[in-house]
């Protein structure tokens, strides 16, 4: 495909989104299942359904616009979910892997932030007001959960996994 528009690259992007998220539907319960904490694993489970829910936004994202959600592999995103596996095989304190987990989800969560936020962008100048909506929706959740993140790793997640700094010196 070819971006010679600004809707060239909307397309171009949202495609990649598409990718990034039919990706992370697969990585999710991996992290899932990995987590200790199961606070941690409630965190990922239920953005596993906020990602079937953006899934479906933006099938009815692409069906408005007439056009195939096909055609683009999220290079960045099977990076990402290759690190956050390459981390859940490491031999790690349990304490320890629950940290490096928030690790890998904020890194999905800010490139999400980061992919939403342009998408959201080139619709309003586009002057697709529903397009818009939907993709302002998704950049919401995208914050929240990363936000989610930060409270676990600030408030249990860390500070158990500092106690394994403690128990090694």
């Amino acid at each position: 495909m070819a971006l010679e528009t600004l809707h060239d690259l909307f397309i171009h992007e949202l495609r990649d989104l598409y990718d990034a998220e039919q990706q992370i539907i697969t990585g999710l319960p991996l992290m899932a299942r990995a987590a200790k904490s199961a606070p941690l694993r409630k965190l990922f489970e239920e953005h596993l359904k906020e990602t079937s829910d953006q899934i479906d936004r933006l099938d009815r994202l692409f069906a408005a616009l007439d056009v195939s959600f096909t055609g683009r592999s999220c290079k960045a995103m099977q990076g990402l979910l290759a690190e956050a596996r390459e981390v859940i095989q490491e031999d790690a304190d349990p304490e320890v892997l629950d940290a490096a987990l928030i690790v890998a989800a904020q890194k999905i969560e800010h490139y999400e932030i980061a992919g939403y936020g342009s998408v959201r962008t080139f619709a309003r100048e586009l002057g697709y007001k529903d397009a818009e909506r939907l993709l302002e929706q998704t950049l919401k959740e995208e914050f929240a959960a990363d936000e989610k993140l930060t409270r676990a790793a600030e408030s249990r997640v860390n500070q158990r996994a500092a106690t394994a700094d403690q128990a090694s010196v």
